[in-house]
């Protein structure tokens, strides 16, 4: 039986997915599989799939089920990930994660669990429609949960804070839709294979990967039996 940890992390953005890879990464020896990292390396490689997906994003397009599906099963069979994954973005829908499960199945390999975070929306909301950042330095600050000593302006160099137009309150709730409209079949698709492990996302981070790496030494134990 394989015993490489093949983990998929799934939540909404701004649900704290980032920063429990960043843990997990420093917990486990996993390749981490991010779709935007992926798209990116992807198109700087210059391989086939990559500049498939390099024309269509240039002419403002999604890049379809079947480019990213390529492009992650790519992705898995490097060297690095034979030991085991962590993937961040992908699958996205029902037929992607099809595609995942067809392709784990000739490698002779299994998803060993599907993080699911949770988080209610309007705390998503608040979570990032909060947040300010320094066009000059990058600096990122929150209203509410880490706020700069001057409203508006930047501790180092002074310079004025702005709301990116994607982290709008109303940008965000269209966003968030669109998320559940695409990932509440995959919920209950890795339910339903008993592979869904659900975490309550409204918990300090730490308490969250705590949960998240009992819950792994768990399911290796069981593994194991």
């Amino acid at each position: 039986m394989s015993s490489d940890l093949n983990l998929i992390l799934l939540g909404p953005p701004g649900a704290g997915k980032g920063t429990q890879a960043e843990r997990l990464r420093v917990d486990f020896p996993l390749a981490y599989i991010a779709t935007g990292e992926m798209l990116r390396a992807a198109v700087d490689a210059g391989t086939e799939l990559g500049l498939k997906a390099k024309a269509i994003m240039e002419k403002g397009d999604l890049v379809p089920d079947e480019v990213i599906i390529g492009l992650a099963l790519e992705r898995l069979r490097a060297d690095d990930a034979r030991d085991g994954f962590l993937l961040d973005g992908f699958p996205r829908t029902v037929p992607q994660a099809q595609a995942l499960d067809a392709e784990m199945g000739k490698l002779g390999r299994k998803i060993t669990a599907v993080l699911c975070l949770e988080v209610p929306t309007e705390e998503i909301v608040r979570r990032i429609s909060g947040r300010r950042i320094s066009e000059s330095s990058g600096r990122v600050y929150h209203v509410e949960f880490d706020p700069p000593e001057r409203e508006g302006v930047d501790d180092v160099d002074g310079s004025p804070l702005v709301q990116r137009e994607d982290d709008k309150a109303e940008v965000v709730a269209a966003r968030l839709a669109k998320y559940h409209e695409s990932t509440h079949p995959l919920i209950e698709y890795y339910e339903e294979r008993g592979l869904l492990r659900r975490f309550d996302g409204t918990r300090p981070p730490t308490e969250v990967h705590d949960h998240i790496r009992a819950t792994i030494a768990t399911l290796r134990l069981e593994d194991e039996l």
